[in-house]
Protein backbone atom coordinates (compact mmCIF):
# COMPACT_ATOMS: atom_id res chain seq x y z
CA UNK A 1 0.00 0.00 0.00
CA UNK A 2 1.40 3.49 -0.85
CA UNK A 3 1.52 6.34 1.44
CA UNK A 4 -1.39 7.93 -0.35
CA UNK A 5 -3.80 5.13 -0.50
CA UNK A 6 -3.11 4.51 3.35
CA UNK A 7 -3.87 8.25 3.86
CA UNK A 8 -7.20 8.16 2.02
CA UNK A 9 -5.71 9.09 -0.89
CA UNK A 10 -5.09 12.77 0.29
CA UNK A 11 -0.98 12.15 0.73
CA UNK A 12 -1.56 13.34 4.27
CA UNK A 13 -1.09 11.29 7.75
CA UNK A 14 -2.23 12.41 11.36
CA UNK A 15 1.11 12.44 13.90
CA UNK A 16 -0.24 11.83 17.81
CA UNK A 17 2.51 12.55 20.05
CA UNK A 18 2.25 12.74 23.51
CA UNK A 19 5.83 14.21 24.86
CA UNK A 20 7.07 13.30 28.50
CA UNK A 21 9.28 15.14 30.06
CA UNK A 22 10.13 18.81 31.22
CA UNK A 23 7.50 20.31 28.65
CA UNK A 24 5.38 22.93 30.50
CA UNK A 25 5.88 26.59 31.14
CA UNK A 26 9.29 26.13 29.35
CA UNK A 27 8.30 27.59 25.80
CA UNK A 28 7.27 24.32 24.65
CA UNK A 29 4.15 24.44 23.11
CA UNK A 30 5.43 28.11 20.94
CA UNK A 31 8.54 26.51 20.03
CA UNK A 32 6.57 23.42 18.57
CA UNK A 33 4.22 25.70 17.15
CA UNK A 34 6.94 27.60 15.65
CA UNK A 35 8.51 24.43 13.85
CA UNK A 36 5.22 22.60 12.84
CA UNK A 37 4.20 25.83 11.13
CA UNK A 38 7.75 26.00 9.37
CA UNK A 39 7.08 22.82 7.91
CA UNK A 40 3.36 23.98 6.55
CA UNK A 41 1.39 21.65 9.48
CA UNK A 42 -1.39 22.16 10.72
CA UNK A 43 -2.79 21.33 14.42
CA UNK A 44 -2.08 22.02 18.10
CA UNK A 45 0.27 21.63 21.21
CA UNK A 46 -1.65 21.26 23.99
CA UNK A 47 -0.37 20.81 27.41
CA UNK A 48 -1.91 17.68 29.72
CA UNK A 49 -3.23 17.75 32.99
CA UNK A 50 -0.64 15.11 33.94
CA UNK A 51 2.26 17.43 32.74
CA UNK A 52 2.72 16.15 29.28
CA UNK A 53 1.97 17.90 25.73
CA UNK A 54 -0.09 16.83 23.12
CA UNK A 55 1.44 17.36 19.68
CA UNK A 56 -1.33 17.09 16.79
CA UNK A 57 -0.16 17.56 13.44
CA UNK A 58 -1.38 16.86 9.84
CA UNK A 59 0.38 17.42 6.59
CA UNK A 60 2.62 15.22 4.36
CA UNK A 61 4.15 12.26 6.26
CA UNK A 62 7.87 13.66 5.28
CA UNK A 63 6.83 16.66 7.32
CA UNK A 64 4.98 14.97 10.51
CA UNK A 65 8.12 12.87 10.73
CA UNK A 66 10.41 15.53 10.78
CA UNK A 67 8.37 17.53 13.07
CA UNK A 68 8.74 14.36 15.39
CA UNK A 69 12.10 14.18 15.06
CA UNK A 70 12.56 17.43 16.18
CA UNK A 71 10.55 17.10 19.32
CA UNK A 72 13.14 14.01 20.30
CA UNK A 73 16.36 15.84 19.16
CA UNK A 74 17.51 17.51 22.26
CA UNK A 75 17.32 21.01 21.02
CA UNK A 76 13.18 21.96 22.53
CA UNK A 77 13.00 24.08 25.63
CA UNK A 78 12.84 21.76 28.87
CA UNK A 79 13.63 18.62 28.38
CA UNK A 80 12.02 15.77 26.76
CA UNK A 81 12.21 12.27 28.28
CA UNK A 82 9.91 10.31 25.56
CA UNK A 83 7.41 10.89 22.77
CA UNK A 84 5.41 8.20 22.31
CA UNK A 85 3.55 8.32 18.79
CA UNK A 86 1.56 6.90 16.93
CA UNK A 87 0.40 7.43 13.22
CA UNK A 88 -3.89 7.50 11.57
CA UNK A 89 -4.94 9.04 8.55
CA UNK A 90 -5.60 12.78 8.45
CA UNK A 91 -8.81 14.05 9.08
CA UNK A 92 -8.84 17.09 7.94
CA UNK A 93 -10.71 20.42 10.09
CA UNK A 94 -7.50 21.66 11.23
CA UNK A 95 -6.86 25.16 10.32
CA UNK A 96 -3.12 26.49 11.39
CA UNK A 97 -1.32 25.34 14.09
CA UNK A 98 -2.24 26.51 17.79
CA UNK A 99 -1.23 26.36 21.42
CA UNK A 100 -3.72 25.32 23.76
Amino acid sequence: MTEREHSGGTGRVRLTAWVHGRVQGVGFRWWTRSRALELGLVGHATNRPDGRVLVIAEGPRPDCESLLALLGSGTTPGSVDVVVESWSDATGGLVGFVER
